[in-house]
């Protein structure tokens, strides 16, 4: 089985303002299959978008329909000598790979994952900010089943889309450590799908969010569904504690293996020297740690300053007015080796132009 055209080129199209591409799966006709037009145009800034549409024939595909399987975001920059650069693209595409086999949709093969985030990165390179602005390119890969289908079973026919857009500076305001909330509700099952990119992971999380925010507090901090006696993550984020030269991370099957996350336990070996452990985290030990803050691609590190259980608040001792000395060294290292200020590991750094 093999991904061919769908509906005209690439390169035909390369006149046309896009923010988004699109690949198609499937034995049956497939949007603008008929028509010879491509799939429905995504409008931004008045501009009509472009985008390449693909099509798999073979065996009859998996996948759930309906429910959209994410390979999280990427940013791409500008660099400090004005290369377009993203972090890590290839590790993007493996956990979307990860992904779509838990929820048997047909897999987007690596490389060609690779190389159509860059495309669509190239067809919208003006609109990559400059260098020091702060703000990015944002790129969101997902994919999701397009078939009609009643009934709870795999799709026949699936889009792989890559949504782009520029996003402003994530602390624009300048940094607030955050106020974590225990969770009164459930993340992940045990031996569910806490640990890949899926919709329906954040569409539980919606109710639970809203709430923790008519009542204060800025996120929700989930324990283990088992035991409800252990840190797992929060909605949208990995956490991170710092105690003495250890930088200490929840392992459990149960949170999903942010990269970022991974990238900052190298950082805090490697070029900071720190002990790492990834480990079991009783909710009892959290004031025993003297900084705290959630990991991911937006914000790379937010502080946490307070995390409340109930009647029992654990505030850290790097306070509520700015970033922990410790997280503010991650933070400066692992930025400054995605801006290429700091040399990187051999192949963090993937550059477009």
């Amino acid at each position: 089985a093999t991904w061919t055209p769908l509906a005209g080129s690439f390169e035909e199209r390369q006149s046309r303002r896009s923010n988004e591409g699109i690949w198609h799966y499937g034995s049956g006709q497939g949007p603008g299959k008929e028509s010879g037009q491509l799939p429905h145009r995504l409008r931004a800034g008045g501009s009509a978008g472009h985008r390449r549409a693909l099509r798999r024939h073979g065996r009859r595909p998996g996948g759930r329909g309906g429910f959209p399987n994410r390979g999280g975001g990427l940013r791409y920059l500008r660099s400090e000598d004005g290369r377009i650069v993203t972090f890590r693209p290839d590790l993007n595409a493996q956990r979307l790979e990860d992904s779509a086999r838990r929820l048997e949709i047909p897999v987007f093969p690596k490389d060609r994952f690779i190389e159509a985030v860059r495309e669509v990165v190239l067809a919208n390179a003006d609109y990559v900010p400059p260098y020091g602005s702060g703000a990015t390119l944002y790129i969101r890969p997902y994919i999701f089943g397009s078939s009609s289908v009643i009934g709870v079973k795999p799709a026949e026919e699936y889009q792989f889309r890559i949504l782009t857009t520029p996003v402003g500076p994530y602390f624009k305001g300048g940094v607030r450590p955050l106020t974590l909330k225990i969770a009164d509700y459930d993340r992940a099952a045990p031996r569910g799908t806490g640990h890949i990119k899926a919709g329906l992971n954040y569409a539980m999380s919606l109710h639970a969010i809203v709430e923790a925010h008519a009542q204060g507090f800025d996120e929700n901090l989930y324990p283990d569904s088992a035991t409800r006696t252990k840190v797992e993550e929060t909605g949208g984020a990995n956490i991170i504690f710092i105690k003495g030269n250890k930088f200490i991370t929840v392992g459990s099957p149960s949170i999903l293996p942010s990269i970022t996350r991974r990238s900052l336990e190298y950082v805090a070996e490697h070029y900071l020297g720190m002990e790492v452990e990834e480990r079991e985290v009783p909710l009892t030990e959290l004031k025993e740690f003297e900084e705290c803050g959630l990991c991911g691609t937006a914000a790379v590190i937010s502080p946490v300053g307070r995390i409340v259980n109930g009647q029992d608040v654990v505030e850290f001792p790097s306070g509520m007015s700015e970033m922990g000395p410790v997280t503010k060294k991650l933070y400066d290292t692992l930025t400054g080796i995605q801006m290429g200020r700091i040399e990187a590991p051999e192949g963090w750094i993937y550059q477009i132009g």
